[in-house]
């Protein structure tokens, strides 16, 4: 029989195991995700594509993923998220193999992409319900910020391999190299990961909360797909965060998707380093995680919404003065695309990874997560075709506009949310 003591030990032994095993896998998705944007100058210019032809396949994988984003959230919650996310990543890689060899014919790339956007979709809900499943709510936004990382530092890898692999070796690689490494991570992810404390003779939050020691091995169950839809389609806080990152995610795709095209376009650029420079966005935005994260929980106390919304409002600003930044001025282009970076990826983990498991029971983590995603890359899908239409039919001012109204609305749904969490706390009090 473990004592309190050893269980205390265990527990903080197995919540470090597992933040690092999540944060690795789930960093691992995008290397088989964001790697298009770099290699779509050479595609198009190899097949004599558009953008908006370039915008459909993006589009197809947002789409595809919002979609999964709802089945999988459900299903996140059902099956174990050891079994979902590796078949999720494994699958991933191998559409991204098939991918290299079928670049210029549109139909089929859109097809391949859009199917990796589904099984994409299996990493991030059923990772947030294992976050939950570890960690308690209270200091739950530091670690929601230091996870929300994963992506983001993940996004800036994928930019940075996919890069270097353009720049000395055929664009195809970028797709067959990063493929290798995830199958590889993936069984790694299988063979140590855990589901919850109960899974490993640990007491569960709820029984540490209650100073229960309990050793039994236990599976974390499921409370029923009717009761998992019930809790998210009929709470409105979960649609208003929903609508949040649907905007959103219109800034977010938007620079992670065009921001290397821009640079080559617009600043004279070459392509590998338009990726290097394009790296600044990710790298500035896991700051802004970790300083949303901390602020949420050691300002706010615990509230998400108010350091959100002051982001968001700042982010449409940044986005609007980066426009205005001469192609020659270089070093002010790079601190201006570091400050949208950092506001960018604050508000966002917020949405993705603390709000679900705060507005919800950790029973509903994936479920939620996975509604809030799907609406979120509604946006994505929408960033993706109609920049490269906007771009092709008016200017990259057109684009910009556009990306400026996506933070604009995003910071008006936090609003709603922030009036629900000051009516939680006054009712506590």
């Amino acid at each position: 029989m473990k004592n309190n003591s050893d269980a205390a030990t265990q527990i903080k032994i197995w919540q470090k195991k597992m933040f690092w095993l999540m944060w690795v896998t789930y960093a691992s998705f995008y290397l088989l995700r964001v790697n298009i944007s770099v290699a779509m100058p050479k595609i198009m210019g190899e097949f004599g594509l558009t953008k908006t032809n370039m915008g459909v396949v993006l589009s197809c994988l947002f789409f595809a993923y919002a979609v999964g984003q709802f089945i999988n959230g459900q299903l996140g919650d059902k099956i174990n998220a050891r079994r979902i996310i590796t078949f999720g990543l494994i699958a991933s890689a191998v559409l991204n193999v098939i991918f290299g060899f079928s670049a210029g014919a549109i139909v089929l790339m859109a097809i391949l992409w859009g199917l990796n956007g589904y099984f994409q979709s299996m990493g991030w809900g059923p990772t947030v319900k294992t976050m939950a499943n570890w960690f308690p709510r209270k200091g739950r936004g530091k670690i929601a910020g230091r996870l929300g990382t994963a992506y983001i530092l993940g996004g800036a890898f994928s930019w940075f391999l996919a890069g270097t692999i353009v720049k000395y070796m055929d664009w195809r690689f970028s797709f067959w190299i990063p493929a290798v490494i995830c199958i590889v991570l993936a069984i790694h992810w299988y063979i140590r990961a855990r589901n919850a404390p109960e899974e490993v003779g640990l007491p569960s939050l709820e029984e540490q909360e209650q100073g229960i020691d309990n050793n039994e091995v236990k599976k974390d169950h499921h409370i029923g797909f009717k009761e998992t839809f019930r809790i998210t389609l009929l709470n409105p806080y979960v649609w208003f965060a929903g609508f949040a990152l649907f905007g959103l995610n219109i800034v977010r795709y938007g620079f992670m998707s065009w921001a290397p095209t821009y640079m080559f376009e617009e600043q004279g650029a070459t392509i590998s380093l338009a990726a290097y420079k394009a790296i600044a966005f990710p790298i500035a935005g896991g700051l802004g995680a970790i300083f949303a994260g901390w602020a949420s929980d050691s300002i706010f106390k615990h509230r998400r919404a108010p350091i959100a919304f002051i982001m968001l409002v700042l982010l449409a600003v940044s986005c609007y003065l980066y426009r205005l930044v001469p192609a020659e001025s270089w070093v002010l282009s790079l601190s201006v695309l570091l400050v949208i970076g950092f506001l960018t990826f604050g508000p966002h983990v917020l949405i993705v990874a603390a709000l679900p498991a705060d507005l919800v029971t950790r029973k509903a983590a994936s479920s939620v997560t996975g509604f809030i995603d799907a609406m979120g890359y509604v946006g994505a899908s929408l960033t993706g075709v109609g920049t490269g239409y906007l771009i092709d039919k008016f200017s990259w001012n057109a684009a910009f506009g556009f990306w400026i109204f996506g933070a604009i609305f995003a910071a008006i749904m936090i609003v709603f949310i922030w009036k629900y969490e000051v009516r939680r706390k006054e009712i506590k009090i």
